[in-house]
């Protein structure tokens, strides 16, 4: 029997398997299961620019037909994966089909999160995930009177820009005290704070929301825990994502808030490798990691390939993240968790950087409108290099030299 490698997942860290694949000269059968009707597409875009107008739908999808007949990877849409046989090295679909597999990438991403209360599935209640989530959204958009976002994270916060950039009106409504309190830090917190209230967003902290009311089965109001009653008629719950890691976890894989992977893409079954939103990552240290991001499912998505083909091909980068608000665009590279320390590096008042240590060791680097700066920063991370804090504080002083 040939080799044969089936891909369940065809998002950007599926795609990015069966490229890599190719790229390692795996000349087998690839087969590449995606359970939307549609080829593999961007996310990013869907709660920026393509929900402000700014980019065509089409230009979303990340490769054409073309591209999957010359690779001759068989790409099959609508393709519903319910069950992993580990034992005979089988799935089986939806449609009562089984496929065979000599490796299985699983890169089956994550859903929206949505809150256990009561009216969280009324009309008008909207979560942003897939096209078809974004869809919907840009359809209600230009009718609302009154939205409400609940959730002050980067989905939250970039679909209230786009409405706000419409001329609609937006609550924000979060639990924790400040924006984005999960990714980064309060100073970067409160620019951003003070960026939506700018252009006319309001805002509402530690506010906990325990019901959404609804007028002839269509969501009318938001119902907080201290009995205040926010209308709206669109709901936009931008809390959180789950990993979908129920067929793993079926099939007897360890899993732990995702599917278990060690550095190389790696699961608890030597012949099953997984990437991208999917996964907790297993450090050296023992510690498990969750990395939602293009990077991280571009990157895992490579060493999971190699894995698939013998070799080992571990993901060392540092991770990086983006969010784009208004015009304000916010990079971060790195993770600032157990910072000790920070240098701002200013050059004007909407640019600037913050540079995070543990001791005298750069850990991080988020990035205000200084897209070159947050490059230097990932060179820098990889490279291992620490600037002198005198240096970065140095706003006039060029830290690219470091790296020659």
């Amino acid at each position: 029997m040939s080799e044969k490698i089936v891909i369940v997942g065809a998002g950007q860290a599926g795609l990015q398997i069966a490229e890599s694949l190719r790229a390692e000269a795996f000349a087998g059968d690839i087969v590449l299961l995606a359970g939307e009707n549609f080829p593999p597409y961007q996310r990013p875009p869907l709660s920026k620019a393509w929900l402000q107008g700014e980019v065509a739908e089409q230009r979303l999808f990340l490769r054409g037909a073309d591209f999957f007949a010359a690779r001759n990877i068989d790409l099959r849409l609508g393709a519903h994966v319910t069950a992993i046989d580990r034992a005979s090295k089988t799935v089986i679909l939806a449609d009562g089909s089984v496929e065979n597999y000599s490796g299985l990438a699983l890169a089956t991403g994550a859903r929206a999160r949505r809150p256990a209360i009561a009216g969280a599935d009324l009309a008008g209640v909207c979560v942003l995930r897939d096209i078809e989530d974004a869809r919907s959204i840009a359809h209600r958009l230009p009718l609302a009177e009154n939205i409400v976002v609940i959730g002050g994270g980067f989905i939250g916060l970039e679909v209230a820009a786009a409405a706000r950039k419409k001329g609609r009106p937006v609550k924000v409504v979060e639990t924790l005290d400040r924006l984005m309190a999960r990714a980064v830090t309060p100073k970067i917190s409160t620019f951003f704070a003070d960026l939506h209230r700018a252009h006319g967003a309001e805002l509402l902290f530690s506010t906990q929301v325990t019901a959404l009311e609804g007028r002839d089965g269509r969501v009318a109001a938001v119902i907080t825990a201290e009995d205040q009653k926010i209308p709206a008629d669109l709901v936009i719950l931008g809390i959180g994502a789950i990993a979908n890691d129920e067929l793993a976890a079926a099939a007897g894989l360890e899993v732990s808030r995702g599917i278990v992977v060690d550095s190389y893409g790696g699961t608890s079954d030597s012949a099953i490798v997984a990437a991208g939103d999917c996964t907790v990552w297993r450090r050296d240290d023992g510690k498990l990691l969750r990395l939602e991001s293009v990077q991280n499912a571009v990157e895992q998505g490579k060493a999971a390939a190699a894995s698939l083909t013998g070799r080992k091909k571990p993901f060392v980068a540092a991770p990086w993240f983006w969010s784009d608000q208004y015009d304000v665009k916010l990079q971060m590279a790195g993770l600032s968790e157990g910072f000790d320390g920070f240098v701002e590096r200013v050059s004007g008042e909407s640019a600037f950087s913050l540079f995070y240590y543990r001791g005298e060791k750069l850990i991080a680097v988020d990035s205000v409108n200084r897209p070159g700066e947050h490059l230097l920063a990932r060179k820098l991370l990889d490279a291992g290099i620490s600037p002198d804090k005198a240096q970065v504080a140095d706003a006039a002083g060029d830290l690219r030299g470091l790296l020659r």
